[in-house]
């Protein structure tokens, strides 16, 4: 079998880089002064009825007004169409290791992390690497896992979504476009070093971390007390609202204009 020299692009049909081919998914909506955020990950492949399904269970068992129901449907729709738009479309996948950052607060835990991982990868498994992380870690929260895995998916997603870009490129030029300075010096800088260490270390693990930047990058968990939690929250729910604020300024700044 012919092998594929490290860097080289191989076309592929649209999908994550992972063992299952998950939606990331992302909800904020605020009605009447009630808000509700939450993220987790969907089945692309399940019935669309399914979302109205699950919109109404969780505003039944989050005690919201029946008005969420619709808004959370939309919302999930929305990205489930987003997703969709891609499926058949060529993407470039490339053996190389991309950077991956987690910067989360999931109730009173904080996680800090930085890692690399390998794009080209379709076994691996974000879920599996967010238990063994929080299990490394000593953190207790079961809601943080899956935070990690949707954050890692969130960024995966975006990977792809370039990668469907440049395939289009490619098509569109034979001669190919130079690659952006910071991913072409990315995979110069790993050779195929990492990469060959993650084949030896089994299909499913596609993470490295470079021992010269062990000190630097190492996982940072802050474990908040109730107050300073209450504080952060105040202080998240006021910049919401002023974003909120600002964009709405915008769109009325745009409704004006085009009246003109």
């Amino acid at each position: 079998m012919r092998s594929v020299p490290t860097g080289a692009k191989v076309p592929t049909k649209f999908r994550l880089p992972t063992s299952e081919n998950l939606i990331p998914i992302r909800i904020d909506i605020e009605i009447d002064g009630q808000r509700y955020k939450d993220a987790f990950t969907w089945n692309p492949s399940d019935p669309d009825p399914e979302v109205l399904v699950f919109a109404k269970r969780t505003a039944r068992e989050m005690k919201l007004p029946p008005t969420f129901i619709t808004q959370i449907a939309q919302s999930m729709q929305s990205q489930i169409t987003e997703f969709r738009s891609y499926e058949g479309q060529e993407m470039n996948t490339v053996e190389k290791l991309l950077p991956i950052k987690l910067d989360l607060r999931v109730n009173k835990t904080i996680i800090r992390d930085q890692f690399l991982w390998d794009v080209s990868n379709f076994e691996s498994d974000p879920e599996e690497f967010a238990r063994n992380l929080c299990r490394d870690l000593d953190i207790e929260d079961p809601e943080v896992g899956p935070a990690i895995a949707v954050a890692i998916r969130e960024q995966l997603y975006e990977i792809a979504v370039q990668n469907v870009a440049s395939a289009r490129e490619t098509r569109i030029s034979k001669k190919g476009r130079r690659e952006r300075g910071t991913e072409h010096a990315l995979a110069s800088k790993m050779g195929g070093t990492a990469l060959d260490l993650m084949k030896l270390l089994g299909s499913k693990t596609s993470v490295v971390r470079r021992r010269r930047e062990w000190d630097l990058y190492e996982p940072v968990v802050d474990i908040l007390s109730n107050e300073e939690v209450e504080a952060l929250e105040v202080r998240e729910e006021r910049n919401a609202r002023m974003k909120k604020m600002l964009d709405e300024k915008d769109d009325g700044y745009m409704i004006r204009y085009t009246r003109m």
